[in-house]
């Protein structure tokens, strides 16, 4: 009996887990606006660097390893972004970046500014240039100091993608300080940050003062990320549609990601054998419909979709196509 209940305790326990799995919200990561600490980037590099884009990266992976989110690629993000030709600007709009979350068939996107990098004194006298004098010692123009303390803040805003709403707003903040160094200091094979691109994720990087206040401040942010999954609101979408084109098993739908249809997303393929009217009006009252089979989303944009057809009929342009 003991043995029982342990078994019936592990499976339940199991089951909850299963579960939890299933119920992981799928989210992307827009590249981060640094445009406010620009200027404390070039002092600290010497040069300008994307420090949005290595930010974004380094909590795509503090979110995937994790675990509470379920995270889109940084491939596939760019693919869209690319095709629907998003500029920097567009992509801090709230509108914009929900739109890229429906053709991303993601429940929330993720966007946010850094809006503090370096310094914690920015009176200081801060030189940038540093990059040319790397070699003999880590220094970063003026601001190698005897005391260093790095200070970075960064806020991120969880976005509905059909509403285009902020669901939450959460900060991370990051600091590190040391004694007879600089803010680049402490990486001893660092090799410096040519062509706009600091690779924020290297070990190297991450030894200096500044890498240590950006690791501590984006581990922060994705944990408080993590606390706002709940939150997420959970909406059933009812799809209502019909089959524009079909070729073999690849159908193409009037519907897209405007009306809520993710990739993945499963839809009954039924067909109207009857319509009932009143018979005092003349006006429909329902339609009979007869089970085609289903179809499996492949790929979304804004008012249209493609998907895989599985069934025992065969479908034909003007079919309809709904939510099971």
């Amino acid at each position: 009996m003991k043995m029982f209940v342990a078994l019936f305790a592990a499976a339940l326990s199991t089951s909850v887990l299963l579960g939890q799995q299933s119920e992981k919200r799928k989210v992307a990561v827009l590249d981060f606006n640094y445009g406010t600490v620009m200027t404390s980037v070039q002092a600290v590099f010497g040069t300008n660097q994307d420090i949005g884009k290595g930010i974004s990266d380094m909590l795509v992976n503090q979110l995937v390893n994790d675990g509470t989110y379920r995270v889109i690629e940084r491939n596939a993000l760019d693919k869209i972004l690319k095709e629907q030709n998003f500029s920097n600007s567009d992509r801090a709009d709230a509108n914009t970046a929900a739109k890229i979350g429906r053709i991303l068939g993601v429940d929330a996107i993720i966007t946010g500014d850094i809006t503090q990098f370096g310094r914690d004194d920015q009176n200081k006298n801060i030189a940038g240039g540093a990059l040319s004098h790397w070699g003999a010692k880590y220094g970063v123009g003026g601001v190698g100091t005897k005391k260093a303390k790095a200070v970075v803040e960064i806020t991120a805003r969880l976005i509905d993608v059909n509403t285009a709403e902020i669901l939450a707003s959460v900060q991370g903040h990051g600091e590190s300080q040391r004694s007879g160094t600089d803010l680049l200091g402490g990486g001893g094979s660092w090799g410096g940050a040519g062509g706009g691109s600091v690779d924020m994720g290297s070990s190297n990087f991450g030894q200096t003062i500044i890498g240590e206040a950006v690791k501590q401040a984006v581990t922060q942010l994705g944990s408080n990320l993590d606390a706002k999954a709940a939150s997420l609101p959970h909406t059933t979408v009812q799809i209502n549609g019909v089959v524009a084109d079909a070729t073999g098993n690849t159908l193409i739908i009037n519907v897209g990601s405007k009306s809520g249809l993710k990739v993945g997303d499963h839809l009954a393929v039924t067909r109207v054998t009857k319509v009932v009217k009143d018979p005092v009006t003349g006006k429909p009252l329902r339609n009979i419909e007869d089970t085609i089979g289903q179809l499996q989303i492949t790929s979304v944009d804004e008012n249209s979709a493609v998907g895989t057809f599985t069934g025992a009929g065969q479908p034909k342009v003007g079919d309809v196509v709904k939510t099971p």
